[in-house]
């Protein structure tokens, strides 16, 4: 009962600030904010315990194989990993739609610095979210007829940083078990680790927890099977941020240029056909695998391009980070003391410690490092 009222009297913080949050902001905020937060509290009253779905004997079995898998991820998190034992990824929710959310990504025609929104408790971030894809769709709209480059992009799960108890969705249940972990663990990252309006600080590191959780338990816990598939999967998964990687930096080099706008569309069209044909070859080189194909489902922008840095600019610093402390706790103690710093003196450090292996084709095919442990 003492967990429900926690719960509860956070719902009604959040949709007290999303409320002020729209008022300040004015009429045109209002909707958005509602949204969001109608739908985070639509999915915290769907979720009902993992235990309720085990002892439920119209469960489908193999929805109980999976929750079952979850909850012994869930406890190698905490036992393994350091990572927070609460009740989050203790309950489960089925949705009616393939997403959790649709975010929207933005940049200006020319420029890969994507818009910037804030919000009252994540700070400033590079997208937006919606529980309706026809809802992002409209507002992308918006965007595109304003001159800006957009994606909308399809989220499987995300992070209330411990203010809701984030549960188990069907949008990724049903992942193998080690893409189940990688999701786990990056999301219980959060909690451990964040600061507002820094993504590509929290992003980072929440990928550099994932790389070393899900290796350490294919250490302990994988099959020969399970750890040639990843090894397989991973492998793919990092020529595809290569080839990424480099095309953004041929984005960013033209942009940098003092050429002409009419020179930089036109050059600007060459690279996206050029990723797209390189995509084409590097798809035969897999053997035909097809995991990457609805990325270029919709004309590619450079909102597609931008959250790559994201994720793994800073990505080569904490790897190198964890390898330095050893174990997850003292490796979580490190990124806390990097918080305290400003922007700048945390970026210059992250430079410093990612140096000379910031990511680049090379960098994104580092393996991740093994911590020893928790302590």
């Amino acid at each position: 009962m003492r967990n429900i009222a926690r719960r509860v009297l956070r719902t009604r913080y959040w949709l007290a600030a999303a409320c002020v949050s729209a008022m300040l902001a004015g009429c045109a905020q209002f909707k958005y904010y509602m949204q969001a937060a109608q739908g985070q509290y639509s999915l915290w009253s769907d979720a009902r315990p993992i235990d309720d779905w085990l002892g439920d004997p119209s469960t489908d079995p193999q929805l109980r194989a999976r929750l079952e898998k979850a909850l012994l991820i869930r406890k190698f998190a905490v036992r393994e990993l350091g990572l927070p034992d609460n009740a989050s990824y203790r309950n489960y929710a089925a949705l009616s739609r393939p997403f959790v959310l649709w975010n929207v990504v933005a940049t200006p025609e020319l420029s890969l610095r994507p818009v910037q929104w804030c919000f009252p408790i994540a700070g400033c971030v590079s997208y937006r979210g919606y529980y309706s894809k026809e809802d992002a769709q409209a507002y992308a709209d918006e965007l595109r007829k304003e001159g800006n480059d957009v994606q909308v992009g399809g989220v499987p799960a995300y992070s209330t940083l411990g203010w809701f108890s984030d549960p188990l969705l069907s949008t990724f249940i049903n992942y193998s078990d080690a893409e189940l972990a990688r999701m786990v663990f990056h999301e219980l990252a959060h909690q451990v680790v964040y600061v507002p309006g820094d993504s590509q600080f929290n992003e980072g590191f929440a990928t550099a927890v994932e790389e070393a959780g899900v290796a350490r338990w294919l250490e302990l816990y994988g099959t020969d099977p399970m750890r040639e598939a990843y090894t397989r999967y991973n492998a793919r998964r990092q020529d595809f941020l290569a080839l990424l990687v480099r095309h953004r930096k041929m984005l960013a080099d033209l942009y940098a240029s003092k050429t002409s706008t009419r020179h930089k569309r036109a050059e600007k069209a060459r690279i996206f056909a050029h990723l797209k044909s390189d995509y084409l070859k590097l798809k035969e080189s897999w053997g035909g695998y097809a995991g990457y194909d609805r990325w270029f489902a919709e004309p590619l922008t450079n909102a597609h391009l931008s959250a790559v840095g994201t994720y793994h600019d800073y990505l080569p610093a904490f790897r190198v980070l964890l390898k330095q402390e050893r174990t997850f706790v003292r490796f979580y103690g490190a990124v806390q003391k990097l918080t305290t710093l400003d922007v700048g003196q945390r970026r210059q450090q992250l430079d410093l410690l990612g140096r000379p292996a910031m990511l680049n084709a090379e960098g994104a095919k580092e393996a991740p490092p093994v911590a020893e442990g928790v302590h």
